[in-house]
């Protein structure tokens, strides 16, 4: 018999012809996109990470520099660290396709819908820790709705190996592994469902080891150092409205509205409907007391869109006007990503998306004044790892300050080797005495050479006392205990130093360093064997203005300006 129509499930080889050829067309856009557009700084930071593999990172566990290793050993050009990203996204999508199979959802519908989701196409290219969140998120549906057909232990077994790579790729992975139980708790009287929760805890205990030997490093990011700011009423507004251009800007509302009026027929439908409910929510409900990105939903929208086209299909609802809007949405996402890779000037000069463009020449004009020398620069992870992407090497270094945050180049031996060697220091503003050089090269920037450099960062300062409470200029003793994690020796003392080093107590309000107090004479007598501690007690002197401060200790050495070398006091004076 002939089928004439291109949606007959009875004719699958047909049926998917359409989804094929798209496929193909949304790789090679891909491809050229990842071949011809220099890499983000955040990409050139976790090709950094694939660098220096380990069980975790500061900010992300290492899925990211796994995707990033594999296609680097290939090929070292911005194709090759995009490389499994690119592909793992063409995998995703036609996982989807065959988990919507059995719904007899349309090729077309399919292909306009998905085309049409903008945060698809960033993370279809874009090497960061969602990509591998994006894909594992989806084989963990493709076997979840098998695994609600048969109670088989090969499919625990696979669950729990996907469930790990879940959380290896990101902690948000957690999100869809709760809200899938909390959509069936019938899964608790199976005995197989203890075998996937056993294999993914075995798999993932290395990163948890990590974690401890580091001090539970993500943990004090997002509960701690990521919890500022308060509400703020145009967090949520700013939120829901990312979401819609995500989405699609066109036709998001439209899968937001379908996707939620779906009617749930079976519990892989109830799966996915709680998944998009819940993570929707959740990060939702962060804009309370943070500014959330919007690019954290990115799970969310994949049993969004499911849900979408299968309630299509159950009320066969096909418009015209829906289909031209779908087109029309298409066409503007796909002419923005050939204006990024034509690299119009006006793109250039966006501070979102300048990041894309002239680093590679940059890195040139920075190598030529630095050598094989290490380079230097304040208060960003960002440049100094594109520096050591372009120049294929680690010889870009992050110097995090007093005035910034921690970064993974807190946690890298890279600080150990420069230790008294003839660095490169390159900064935006002129350092008095250093700074001889500019480039012009994707901005103006000013460099110069820093001898016999000696510096801090790693050392460790612990105080007994997290609250204190005083009246202004009151004294109090602090206890402190000062660790040296370097494999070897330190020397706090001055004689013979070219960079004399000053320990300091900084005071903070908000952002801006309102004061200092020195450490004593008798603290530059310390010397520290690799590992070694000792404790010192440190007479703290109140400011004289009354208020709340952030208060923590900073070992500085010209030109440097400090790191931060403790965790924050919570100082009230009043």
């Amino acid at each position: 018999m002939q089928h004439n129509t291109l949606n007959n499930p009875d004719d699958p080889v047909k049926y998917s012809r359409p989804v094929i050829y798209f496929l193909l067309l949304w790789t090679a856009l891909n491809i050229l996109q990842s071949y011809t557009l220099e890499l983000h700084a955040d990409e050139a930071y976790y090709w950094v990470f694939s660098k220096m593999m380990d069980w975790g990172f500061y900010y992300h566990p290492p899925m990211v520099a796994v995707f990033i290793h594999i296609g680097d050993l290939l090929v070292h050009n911005e194709l090759g660290a995009r490389l499994i990203t690119l592909l793992s996204s063409t995998a995703a999508i036609y996982l989807i396709w065959l988990m919507l199979q059995r719904y007899a959802v349309s090729a077309k519908w399919f292909i306009l819908l998905i085309a049409g989701i903008l945060v698809f196409h960033v993370y279809g290219f874009t090497a960061t820790p969602d990509a591998p969140l994006l894909f594992f998120a989806v084989l963990f549906y493709f076997f979840y709705q098998q695994y609600l057909d048969r109670d088989s232990l090969v499919l625990a077994l696979i669950l729990g190996i996907i469930v790990a790579c879940l959380m290896y790729s990101k902690y948000h992975g957690i999100l869809l592994v709760g809200f899938t139980l909390l959509s069936n708790l019938k899964l608790l009287k199976r005995g197989s469902f203890y075998l996937i929760a056993a294999v993914a805890l075995v798999l993932f205990v290395p990163h948890i080891i990590w974690q401890y030997h580091h001090n539970f490093p993500a943990v004090n990011l997002n509960l701690f150092e990521r919890n500022g700011g308060g509400f703020n009423i145009t967090y949520g507004f700013n939120y829901l409205g990312a979401q819609l251009l995500i989405g699609g800007p066109l036709i998001s509302w439209f899968i937001f509205y379908k996707g939620f009026t779906a009617k749930i027929q079976d519990a892989f439908m109830r799966c996915l409907m709680v998944n998009a409910a819940g993570v929707f929510i959740f990060f939702y409900l962060n804009t309370l007391k943070v500014n959330v990105q919007p690019h954290y939903t990115l799970i969310a929208f994949v049993p969004l869109i499911m849900l979408a086209l299968i309630n299509l299909k159950q009320k066969e609802f096909a418009p015209v006007w829906l289909y031209r809007l779908a087109i029309v949405n298409i066409a503007l996402i796909v002419a923005f990503r050939l204006c990024l890779v034509a690299g119009f000037d006006f793109l250039k000069q966006n501070g979102q998306l300048a990041s894309y463009y002239g680093f590679k020449d940059w890195a040139k004009a920075v190598q030529a004044k630095a050598g094989d020398h290490y380079v230097i620069m304040r208060d960003e992870y960002q440049n100094p790892s594109k520096y050591c992407f372009y120049t294929n090497s680690l010889k870009g270094f992050g110097y995090d300050s007093r005035y910034y945050r921690t970064t993974q180049f807190d946690m890298w031996p890279f600080e150990d080797s420069l230790q008294h060697t003839d660095v490169y220091y390159l900064t935006v503003d002129k350092t008095p005495g250093v700074s001889t050089d500019s480039i012009t090269t994707s901005g103006k920037w000013y460099g110069g050479w820093v001898k016999d450099t000696r510096t801090y960062q790693k050392i460790i300062c612990d105080a007994d006392l997290k609250i204190v409470t005083l009246a202004p200029g009151q004294k109090q003793s602090l206890n402190l205990t000062i660790t040296n994690p370097y494999p070897f020796a330190v020397n706090f003392g001055n004689k013979n130093m070219t960079h004399p080093l000053t320990v300091e107590a900084c005071f903070f309000v908000g952002f801006d360093q309102v004061g200092t107090q020195a450490f004593p004479e008798d603290f530059y007598n310390i010397s520290l064997k690799p590992g070694e501690q000792t404790h010192y007690t440190f007479t703290l002197t109140a400011p004289q203005k009354k208020g709340t401060y952030a208060l923590f200790f900073s070992w500085r050495t010209d030109p440097f300006v400090g790191s931060r070398n403790s965790g924050i006091i919570n100082l009230t004076v009043k």
